[in-house]
């Protein structure tokens, strides 16, 4: 098999657990982008976040979001491909949200210097609010999320305990059922837990698979890296799927092959087995 495309995930796989880039990683990423594999980055992070690693990684080109939600060019920011939330859902969502206390959502206007909307936050989690103090000239504080209905919406989250998500990821979906695809992701860099619901046709393998497609690139050509449950549908379909040492188990069952942790340079070994590879 040749591999011509690696997609690689950032928190967990390429970032450290103090969510540092390396030395060694960003050498292993540039020697397979000067070998000729196109280097694509899949990510969780929205693109504001994910910006700084692709350019101290001197990449260009096309970069996955929002866990799929989204495909963003790096240079200019333009989507490039979109998988926003049905909107006849937005309300329903916010509303079975909401008892827990004001949800984020998040939208597609970079350039606006929008990313977030939510409500009064004398009612949001403690997580949720740190997260947010990070991120003030970003957000924006509505009276109403119902009320701000829009066609660019590409993610409805919420931070707390995962003993709290849990319950709570099941009652929305017993109400949306697989009207929305949902995460609950370790919220890394923060405390607590993130519980996230995008567009059913979201995903990061679907993402990449397209970014592959339109170059010519068939998934048997693809190699993957990652570590966490919104990772496995990519590195199981990928042609090579590799899982950190690090990874969630729904991850390591998916993979080919299982490399060192992330505090142990696993991406650099990964990277290197996609060269022999390739």
């Amino acid at each position: 098999m040749r591999v011509r495309l690696i997609g690689l995930d950032i928190d967990g796989t390429l970032l450290d657990p103090y969510g540092k880039l390396s030395s060694g990683v960003s050498r292993a990423v540039a020697t397979a982008s000067r070998r000729g594999l196109r280097v694509v980055l899949c990510t969780g992070r929205r693109f504001r976040t994910a910006l700084p690693v692709a350019t101290e990684l001197s990449l260009s080109g096309s970069i996955v979001v929002h866990n799929g939600a989204l495909v963003k060019d790096i240079e200019s920011g333009e989507t490039q491909l979109d998988n926003y939330l049905p909107s006849e859902i937005f309300s329903e969502l916010v509303a079975l949200l909401r008892g827990h206390g004001p949800p984020m959502v998040y939208v597609d206007s970079y350039h606006e210097r929008t990313d977030i909307l939510t409500e009064r936050r004398d009612l949001t989690h403690e997580f949720q609010n740190e997260y947010l103090d990070d991120n003030p000239e970003f957000t924006r504080i509505v009276d109403d999320l119902a009320a701000t209905a829009r066609d660019d919406v590409i993610m409805i989250n919420t931070m707390a305990e995962a003993q709290s998500l849990e319950p709570l990821r099941e009652y929305v979906h017993s109400f949306l059922g697989d009207r929305v695809l949902s995460h609950l992701l370790m919220n890394k860099g923060y405390r607590g837990h993130i519980l996230e619901f995008i567009s059913p046709n979201s995903g990061k393998w679907g993402a990449l698979r397209e970014i592959a497609a339109r170059e010519g690139i068939t998934p048997e050509e693809i190699a993957v890296v990652g570590d966490d449950t919104n990772d496995a549908e990519m590195i199981r379909e990928a042609g090579l799927g590799i899982a950190m040492g690090n990874a969630a188990e729904a991850a390591r069952a998916a993979a080919n092959v299982i490399v060192k942790s992330n505090a142990e340079g696993g991406a650099i070994e990964a990277i290197e087995h996609v060269l022999l590879e390739s």
